[in-house]
């Protein structure tokens, strides 16, 4: 007898989406809740409890527990800015600018030429006879109190105006500067030939600046002279002191440094001055 062979069924394939994806899923979503469980948990800091929650967080991470806690506050500080001791900050210089670096040139060439002309008077016994000053203008050479290098009422010079001029002379002939001669002259009315202050300080400057030219070669198209009369006094008042301070006659060697650079140089004056 023969036997009927049985037909199979196929078997039906899954036709809905693949759910392999909701393991991966649950278990992030576990990670998640543990997290906040946590966040929640440390809302009130328990320091005991704390720290047992690091120490097993970081055996659970492979790491060693350590009982050694870094209690180290404030910032970083790289090695080379500390001190010779190993501690604190050195003082970080700012990087000057431009301006701060040609002001600070140029001080240094005035103050060379201030150095050369005390020198110079130095050598002749005439340290005294003369003040310098380095301000926004360039370095003023002072000849205070007109009297001693003029007699009264007189634009002739003296003994005396002859050696500082033939000492300073000799220096100023050999610098490229531009020089200004300026006179002052105190409150006091002069006298015949001078009709008022205007005139007596005009013309002791201009003796002054033709003893330069003729006497010590200052180049005639680099220098000039004026007459300030009473206008700029030094000092206020009819005192002794004060009218000697207010007779005068300024040689301005005038510096020839941008605007910008020519006004920072009263500050760099004040900042090398001895304190």
């Amino acid at each position: 007898m023969s036997v009927r062979p049985r037909r199979r069924i196929p078997v039906q394939g899954h036709d809905g989406p693949d759910e392999r994806w909701m393991a991966s899923y649950l278990d992030m979503v576990t990670v998640l809740m543990c997290m906040f469980i946590v966040m929640f948990a440390m809302s009130t800091v328990d320091q005991d409890k704390f720290e047992a929650l690091r120490s097993s967080l970081a055996t659970g991470f492979g790491a060693e527990v350590s009982e050694a806690t870094d209690v180290s506050e404030g910032v970083i500080v790289p090695p080379e800015l500390l001190d010779e001791a190993g501690e604190g900050f050195t003082a970080v210089q700012p990087v000057p600018s431009p301006v701060e670096l040609g002001a600070e040139a140029e001080y240094q060439t005035l103050l060379d030429l201030r150095t050369r002309l005390q020198e110079a008077l130095d050598a002749r016994g005439l340290g005294d006879a003369a003040t310098f000053t380095i301000d926004d203008r360039g370095l003023t050479i002072g000849l205070i109190s007109a009297e001693t290098f003029f007699a009264t009422n007189s634009a002739d010079l003296s003994d005396k105006a002859r050696a500082v001029l033939d000492a300073t002379g000799a220096v100023l002939a050999t610098v490229p500067h531009q020089i200004s001669v300026e006179g002052h002259a105190d409150h006091r009315v002069p006298m015949a030939p001078f009709a008022d202050n205007w005139e007596l300080s005009s013309a002791r400057s201009s003796g002054v600046l033709r003893y330069l030219v003729e006497d010590q070669a200052v180049g005639g198209e680099r220098i000039t002279s004026v007459g300030f009369g009473a206008s700029r006094p030094l000092a206020e008042g009819w005192s002794e002191s004060a009218m000697a301070a207010n007779r005068r006659v300024d040689i301005v060697v005038l510096s020839g440094a941008d605007d910008a650079v020519r006004a920072l140089l009263p500050q760099v004056a004040a900042a090398h001055s001895p304190q």
